[in-house]
């Protein structure tokens, strides 16, 4: 009987390469390379280069730069122009990685795509389950939140059961022995560039000067640009006092920056808008869910409530800390990804 053909996402991570040693076993497995804007480029292309060379499979290179520059960083520089914490790696999966990129893999004749993600799939009727990986400290499945059913029906997550320390030592034992401390950045376009002074090059006129204030308009110092900041911030403010102060809410209409003491901070509701369900409807209300509202974030006990089409609140058991525009509020019911939404 014919093997599959499995297209693997390479990265040049452990957690790739790891795939690629386990679905050996079981699969005719090529690799593929997802060619992005950002810095050294040319090195992590020639690290996956020799990676596949050392696992003896073929590797191509998909050359997604202007798709990602039109979508990712144009979305990523106009979020914190609205005043908003955008969420990249969340709109990256869905339209890119496991988007345009899944789509040019499985055109090469693959049966499916397999990433290094820390997530699992289970199959319930005829409806995909996206549900947390078994390393509770690694899963990624917040992250994979706005994917749908046709993109769960193609793709492998072969680690979803494992524990990242697996990964390593399987790899170790494969004789690849310098993935250690090579952990992947938060926002991969970046490098060591800090947000700051990538939103500066990119959109200078965004470094307005504006006030700090509070929420009764007390003005306390200023600030340069409001990208600066985000919900929670403590450091860079400037404000001598003896408690201290945080930003909890960002106003571009009137280019200020609101700053209150830390019980400021906590709301025990929000608004997500133009919701994505993974099952193509919508859970039942007034059930208790889980929901996280940031990917650190460990999730709590919360019951939902449609406003309209394109609106619902979220309505916590415990006051949140911190709960920032632009990110995104995933739901859950126990391990299993229910949907998401962008938080207003």
């Amino acid at each position: 009987m014919k093997r599959k053909q499995i297209g693997i996402a390479m990265s040049g991570g452990v957690d790739s390469t790891a795939c690629a040693l386990l679905l050996q076993k079981h699969y005719d497995v090529h690799g593929f390379f997802m060619r992005l804007a950002g810095p050294d480029l040319a090195g992590q292309e020639q690290r996956v280069c020799v990676i596949a060379e050392k696992l003896a499979i073929d590797l191509q290179v998909i050359d997604l730069s202007h798709e990602f520059t039109a979508t990712i960083l144009r979305y990523f520089t106009t979020t914190y122009q609205h005043g908003l914490t955008p969420n990249p790696c969340m709109i990256c999966n869905h339209t890119i990685k496991f988007g345009r990129f899944m789509d040019a893999i499985l055109a090469q004749g693959m049966d499916a795509m397999a990433t290094g993600h820390y997530a699992r799939i289970e199959k319930d009727s005829d409806m995909y389950q996206l549900c947390k990986g078994s390393d509770e400290a690694k899963d990624q499945s917040y992250f994979l939140a706005q994917l749908d059913q046709r993109q769960l029906s193609r793709v492998l997550f072969p680690l979803g059961e494992s524990k990242k320390e697996e990964a390593y030592q399987l790899v170790e034992d494969n004789g690849f022995i310098d993935f250690r401390g090579q952990e992947s950045q938060d926002i991969c376009f970046l490098g060591p560039t800090p947000v700051g002074q990538f939103l500066s090059e990119r959109i200078p006129q965004a470094e307005q000067p504006g006030r700090i204030v509070t929420r009764e308009g007390l003005a306390l110092g200023a600030h340069q640009g409001l990208f600066h900041y985000t919900i929670g911030q403590r450091r860079g403010l400037g404000i001598a006092d003896s408690s201290p102060w945080y930003v909890t809410a960002l106003d571009p209409q009137t280019n200020t920056v609101i700053v209150g003491k830390e019980e400021e901070l906590y709301r025990d509701r929000l608004l997500i808008h133009h919701p994505h369900w993974l099952a193509d409807q919508a859970p039942e209300e007034g059930q208790k869910y889980q929901v996280r509202i940031r990917y650190r974030h460990q999730g709590v006990d919360a019951r939902i409530k449609k406003i309209d089409d394109q609106r619902w609140e979220v309505q916590f058991d415990s006051p949140q800390r911190a709960i920032t525009p632009g990110q995104f509020a995933v739901i859950y019911e126990r391990d299993r990804v229910l949907g998401c939404g962008e938080i207003e």
